[in-house]
C-alpha cells in the first residue's frame, strides 16, 4: 500500500516517563531541556508525565510542548478511585492522554473494551489521544502480529470514532522491545506500521490514513532513532527510557525539527 505524496504529517516525539521524575527533578529536566527547542512547535513535542507534574508542567511548558497524561478514564466523573477525568486534567491544562499503554493492558489488566470506552469517551470530551497498540514476543513468534494489530484497532477505533480523528494518534510498541533493549528493526517498524496505516485506510478512508501519525514505541535511543524514522510509514516516537534525561530526549527532539 502506497501512502500519497507530500502526505501532511510531522514528526512527534513523545517521552513517556511513566512513574519517574519527582515535581523538583521535573523543574531540573526542564530547565535543562527547554534551551533545546529551537525549530520545533508544541504540537511536535509531547511529554506524558505523572499525574503529580501535570499541573506544573502545563502552566510552565504548556506552551513550547504538549503535555500529556499517562491514562484517563472515558467517564466525566464517578466513583473510579484512583482515575483521572477529562474535566480534571483540561481544568489543570492537559488536553492529551495515552490510552492502551502495554503496561496498562498486560500489567494492569485493561481489557479491550476498556481501552476502547477509555478512547472514545475522551475523545467525545475534546481531548487528544494516542492510543497504543502492539503483539507481545509469543505473539510475534508465532506471526499473529498483523492479528494482534488488527484486534486492538478493531476495538478500539468503531465507526464511532469517525469525527474525531483529527484528535487521534497511534503509537505502535512491541511489547518485546519495551524496555528490555530489544528494537524492533526499521524493516520490522515499518512493516506494522503498514498494518497501521492499512487498517486506518480500510476502516476511513485514504484521506484519514494520509493524516493519521503513526509513532513508534520500543526501546528508543538518540542511536537508533534516524533509522527507524526513516520508513515512510513512521511519523515519529513514543520514547520511554530515553526521555528521562534532559540531554537524550534533547537529541530526540532534534528530529521535530
Amino acid at each position: 500500500m502506497s501512502i500519497p505524496p507530500n502526505k501532511p504529517r510531522g514528526v512527534v516525539i513523545a517521552g513517556n516517563w511513566k512513574m519517574n521524575l519527582t515535581l523538583s527533578e521535573t523543574q531540573k529536566f526542564w530547565s535543562a531541556f527547554s534551551g533545546g527547542l529551537q525549530g520545533t512547535s508544541a504540537q511536535s513535542i509531547h511529554l506524558y508525565a505523572p499525574a503529580v507534574n501535570l499541573a506544573w508542567l502545563a502552566a510552565n511548558a504548556g506552551k513550547q510542548i504538549t503535555v500529556g497524561a499517562q491514562n484517563a478514564h472515558g467517564e466525566t466523573h464517578g466513583a473510579f478511585t484512583g482515575e483521572l477525568s477529562a474535566p480534571l486534567l483540561k481544568d489543570v491544562g492537559v488536553h492529551h492522554a495515552l490510552v492502551g499503554h502495554s503496561e496498562r493492558r498486560h500489567v494492569f489488566g485493561e481489557t479491550l473494551e476498556l481501552v476502547q470506552s477509555r478512547t472514545l469517551g475522551l475523545l467525545k470530551q475534546g481531548m487528544s489521544v494516542l492510543l497504543c497498540v502492539g503483539e507481545t514476543r509469543s505473539e510475534r513468534e508465532a506471526q499473529a502480529t498483523s492479528k494482534v494489530l488488527e484486534s486492538q484497532l478493531a476495538s478500539a477505533m468503531t465507526e464511532a470514532i469517525r469525527p474525531f480523528l483529527g484528535k487521534l494518534m497511534i503509537a505502535y510498541e512491541p511489547v518485546w522491545a519495551i524496555g528490555t533493549g530489544l528494537t524492533a528493526t526499521p524493516a520490522q517498524a515499518e512493516e506494522a506500521h503498514q498494518i497501521v496505516r492499512r487498517f486506518v485506510w480500510n476502516a476511513f478512508g485514504m484521506e484519514a490514513a494520509a493524516h493519521m501519525s503513526v509513532l513508534y514505541g520500543g526501546s528508543v535511543t538518540p542511536e537508533n532513532i534516524a533509522e527507524l524514522l526513516k520508513g515512510p510509514n513512521v511519523d515519529g516516537a513514543l520514547v520511554g527510557g530515553a526521555s528521562l534525561k534532559a540531554e537524550n530526549f534533547i537529541k530526540l527532539a532534534r528530529h521535530a525539527r
